[in-house]
């Protein structure tokens, strides 16, 4: 049957209108389409907000734990998405992990380019704390570039000398925004959603002027000692197999504790269809339990 599911999934994805490289207007709002096309389950409440001036969305389900968090950041290259579009998963996380997630709607570019997204994410969690959160029950998740974001806003909390959360779980993070890991070519034919050449646009739209090798901005290339322990989720049929990888192998350089999860046959944040496959709901329940083992009382 799982089989039959990673071809399901990978047919509906070859064949969607999307084109994470595309005119961005067009694919800002198709982007928003494939996400509302999805409902919710009638227990989830999503409430709009700001936390330290920054938008954000609560995501909340029923039985929740209010003292824990899980600070979420939303995919979509660093020029798509939002956290209104993130709800779906970021929910998915929260019922598992048993707290509330609130997502980060952090500026995205070209409008506004880096450093825009680190400095929100770094924000909202100053502000979280400054909220009386500590930084214990708090845990990171994020998708894609939100993975990405993920690991650099723990680099950049490390050097405003402020603490890490408890832990980070990440899918199919973008890491690397100079694209210079082998699977941008080795993996091409089986990636259904992604390409290298719409990965460089959208890398341009994100970094303007800003060497891509700046480790802010492909934290593959960062100093990662003293990060949260990290967890790292990622398919084998995904160009960016090599910055989760890659990631994993610089975290265990620098002592990080990390953990790596390679799951077969599946696309680029599987996570995200947990409703069709079967490896997409073990994916996130292994994810809820890392970030649970790493609250205080876990």
């Amino acid at each position: 049957m799982t089989q039959q599911q990673r071809q399901a999934l990978d047919e509906l994805l070859r064949h969607a209108p999307f084109d994470i490289g595309g005119e961005l207007g067009e694919q800002r709002a198709l982007f928003h389409e494939m996400i509302a096309s999805v409902p919710l389950p009638e227990d989830v409440t999503a409430t709009p907000g700001r936390l330290g001036g920054i938008p954000v969305v609560t995501v909340e389900t029923p039985g929740t734990d209010s003292s824990a968090v899980v600070l979420y950041f939303h995919g979509g290259a660093y020029a798509l998405g939002s956290a209104a579009d993130s709800v779906g998963l970021a929910a998915d996380v929260a019922r598992r992990a048993g707290v509330r997630a609130v997502s980060v709607d952090y500026r995205l570019a070209p409008e506004h380019p880096f450093p825009a997204a680190v400095d929100d994410a770094v924000a909202a969690y100053r502000a979280l704390l400054a909220d009386g959160t500590p930084s214990s029950e708090v845990a990171f998740v994020g998708e894609s570039a939100g993975g990405g974001l993920v690991v650099a806003t723990l680099v950049a909390l490390k050097e405003a000398g402020l603490p890490q959360p408890s832990s980070a779980v990440v899918f199919s993070p973008w890491a690397d925004l100079t694209l210079s890991g082998d699977s941008l070519t080795g993996k091409a034919d089986v990636d259904p959603a992604l390409t290298a050449k719409g990965l460089q646009i959208r890398a341009r739209d994100y970094l303007g002027e800003t060497d891509p090798a700046t480790p802010l901005a492909s934290p593959v290339l960062a100093d990662l000692t003293g990060l949260a322990p990290l967890l790292i989720q990622v398919g084998s049929h995904e160009i960016l197999l090599d910055d989760a990888v890659r990631l994993a192998a610089r975290a265990a350089e620098h002592d990080v504790a990390v953990e790596l999860q390679v799951w077969p046959q599946v696309p680029h944040v599987f996570q995200g269809f947990a409703a069709l496959l079967d490896d997409a709901d073990a994916a996130l329940t292994s994810a809820a339990a890392f970030t649970r083992a790493h609250w205080p009382a876990g």
